[in-house]
């Protein structure tokens, strides 16, 4: 009878990319920052005398491998767990495996925890007396930013690496290395993959090598054997490959990079990077309508009233995309981002509303001069109430000059200060020329800061 457990028949319903997973950094490829000679990963790895770690960077970027790999470098007993499925009971359970491999061999163990990221704080220290004492090396793997995610007790006991993208030259040794795999497998003379169908599942792993490895495997079941020949070729890759998008995680990293990359490119007036970004974010899965908000923000905290139409065209561009949807309502979107990237630049607005913002924090509930006030019965105006206001439409210019509209007990202020762009520039002219129309009026006397 065939053993259901048999060596080979498990290899055989493994994944393609854990069948080639790199045994050793001779065979790993990517991540030369970190691997290359005289690096510091490198060093550590051959080291052998490795630290607890965190491994952040995108999928299929070799985290789990180089996990691996850190564990074979010191014969280290290796315990591999998800923060998906497990709790502090696993970590409980991994800890004493750890204590009786160290007394059965006398080596320690590496803990791999994939995904730390979905551990809670409390969840995320029950490591650290595991750590400190020795008992565990440490490894965890995130695509979340360890500032964000992960305490500072655990960060401060553990080295980050961060891992990229991989690059096309990597990602096509990948493939070489896991086309010999695929040809004994299925015992073929010859797996030949034309160059542009390798390009398109290059460029459709998007730097990530599962990603690749689980495209020419699809490949590699749907293509026909021919004589010991096996042809993989655009029309196959092309067929599997469809509907594929960029990385563009909805609540992670890439996602507030590449809403950063579209703000600061506005921002700098380029209307060309505007648009890649705002259309890498489309190709990704990003909501239209997300991206429709950002540009009305943008309209009032980079332009403001240098140019008031930005605000309005950004506006229009959302309620287009909420009647049009996508991808027609997506142009709408593409005018509005060269406007607004193209639009003369001011942050006054945005400036005076966080000063001001400050101020109203630091003064309290100042209480309003009674000249400003409303008088709508006798008795508020027995008081006082509206005495002394000047209706500036009967002044000059309709513009009552030395009238304070601040509280009395606080100190006058100057927050929006236009910029000399846009119609910016005339807004200044006009508010320096009302200034020196207050100042020509004698003042009371004012608070002091």
């Amino acid at each position: 009878m065939t053993d259901l457990f048999d060596d080979e028949l498990v290899n055989e319903g493994r994944p393609l990319a854990d069948r080639v997973r790199p045994k050793n950094l001779t065979e790993f490829s990517g991540q030369r920052h970190l691997l290359g000679e005289g690096k510091p990963l490198r060093r550590t790895i051959e080291s052998g005398n490795v630290h607890s770690m965190i491994f952040w960077g995108p999928p299929g970027t070799g985290k789990t491998t180089l996990a691996r790999i850190v564990a074979g470098s010191t014969e280290s007993h290796f315990i591999a767990l998800s923060a998906v499925m497990a709790g502090v009971k696993d970590i409980r359970l991994a800890v004493d495996e750890a204590r009786q491999y160290r007394a059965q061999s006398k080596r320690g163990t590496v803990l791999f925890l994939d995904e730390v990221h979905r551990f809670n704080k409390s969840q995320q220290d029950a490591f650290l007396p595991f750590v400190e004492d020795g008992t565990l090396i440490f490894i965890g793997a995130t695509t979340e930013n360890p500032s964000f995610e992960l305490n500072n007790a655990l960060l401060s006991r553990a080295r980050v690496y961060v891992l990229k993208s991989l690059q096309d030259d990597a990602l096509s040794e990948i493939m070489d290395r896991a086309i010999s795999g695929l040809q004994e497998r299925l015992k073929l003379d010859r797996i030949e993959v034309d160059d542009d169908a390798r390009h398109l599942l290059i460029d459709a792993a998007d730097g990530d090598a599962r990603r690749v490895l689980n495209l020419l495997e699809i490949a590699a079941d749907l293509a026909e054997p021919v004589a010991g020949s096996m042809q993989i070729d655009i029309k196959l890759v092309r067929d599997i490959a469809v509907g594929n998008k960029r990385r563009f995680d909805k609540q992670g990293e890439h996602f507030y990079d590449q809403i950063s990359a579209l703000h600061k490119s506005v921002r700098g007036s380029n209307p060309d990077a505007s648009l890649y970004w705002m259309l890498r974010m489309l190709d990704g899965g990003c909501d239209p309508l997300y991206i429709a908000r950002r540009l009305v923000r943008i309209a009032s905290e980079d332009v403001g009233n240098a140019d008031p139409r930005a605000l309005r065209i950004a506006l229009d561009a959302w309620e287009a995309v909420e009647r049009l949807g996508s991808p027609e309502g997506e142009l709408t979107l593409a005018q509005a981002v060269i406007f607004l990237a193209c639009a003369a630049k001011s942050n006054a607005v945005y400036s005076a509303f966080k000063t001001a913002s400050d101020d109203v924090g630091a003064f309290g509930s100042a209480e309003v001069p009674l000249h400003l006030r409303n008088a709508p019965t006798a008795l508020m105006k027995n008081l006082g109430y509206g005495d002394e206001y000047r209706y500036a439409h009967d002044e000059q210019d309709a513009y009552a000059a030395g009238v304070q509209y601040f509280p009395d007990d606080m100190p006058r202020r100057t927050y929006y200060h236009p910029v000399p762009r846009g119609l910016e520039r005339q807004i200044g002219e006009k508010l320096r020329n009302l200034a020196e129309r207050d100042n020509a009026k004698p003042k009371p006397p004012q608070p002091s800061d």
